[in-house]
């Protein structure tokens, strides 16, 4: 069965109104409420639910989460840090398009970061957190199975912060999600069909028997090659949607 294949991204002002009109939820007034609402906005700009190009308000954003401007404010500043928006001139703030180059290093420093996580829980992994990366695995073929592109990736990014906390490498890990965000994007793009899913979990099982070896050549060798699909599928959705990129 194949996943549903987005036939055009919607225009930014009917995203944006779809994204951020639902019923708002109630959220504490603290530095916690711009963390959740940078979060949530986040996840709508990896999906494309708010594609490059959407016009971001502190006002709208504030009513869709029933706080006032400052944590909007605040969440829009965090976005802007890690390159997710930015501010144009006489627009105000912007979904910026995807960038090409960026998506490269970021797959770059995942891979010089992820491959010495792998190596490292060869020698040493937490038996907690191994036991919990096969509950992980499971929800990610259920995930496969109902076609549910989000709850995957949900879980794939379970998949890899359990890897770093059983490798005693969390800030590691930390510094991978201060930036995946730009490589998420593309992956989404990549995630139409099932068997591509199924793919990435096979990749995963690889990692995963090799640390089991305890074999550190092995686990180095297959985290290259999962961290490499991006390679492999960015000319595809390059020139499928060439309008996302810059």
């Amino acid at each position: 069965m194949k996943y549903k294949k987005l036939s055009a991204v919607r225009s930014a002002s009917t995203t944006r109104t779809a994204a951020l009109s639902s019923s708002p939820r109630a959220l504490p007034t603290s530095d916690s409420a711009a963390q959740q609402i940078q979060q949530s906005l986040r996840r709508s700009i990896v999906t494309l639910e708010l594609p490059p190009g959407t016009q971001l308000s502190e006002n709208e954003v504030a009513l869709r989460f029933g706080v006032s401007r400052q944590p909007a404010r605040e969440a829009m500043i965090a976005l802007a840090k890690i390159g997710l928006v930015r501010v144009a001139p006489q627009r105000g703030t912007v979904v910026v398009k995807i960038s090409a180059r960026q998506v490269m290093q970021v797959r770059f420093i995942r891979e010089a970061l992820e491959t010495a996580i792998v190596r490292q829980a060869c020698i040493q992994f937490d038996p907690m957190f191994r036991s919990s990366i096969d509950s992980i695995m499971a929800a990610q073929r259920k995930a496969a199975t109902d076609n549910d592109i989000a709850s995957f990736q949900e879980h794939d990014e379970r998949f890899h912060a359990a890897l770093a906390a059983g490798a005693g490498a969390e800030l590691a890990w930390q510094a991978v999600i201060d930036v995946k965000c730009h490589m998420d994007r593309v992956c989404h793009l990549t995630l139409m069909d099932q068997q591509t899913v199924l793919g990435l979990i096979a990749q995963h099982q690889t990692i995963l028997a090799a640390i089991d070896a305890r074999d550190v050549d092995a686990a180095d060798r297959a985290m290259r090659h999962h961290l490499t699909e991006v390679l492999r599928s960015l000319p595809k959705v390059l020139a499928d949607r060439a309008d996302l990129f810059e």
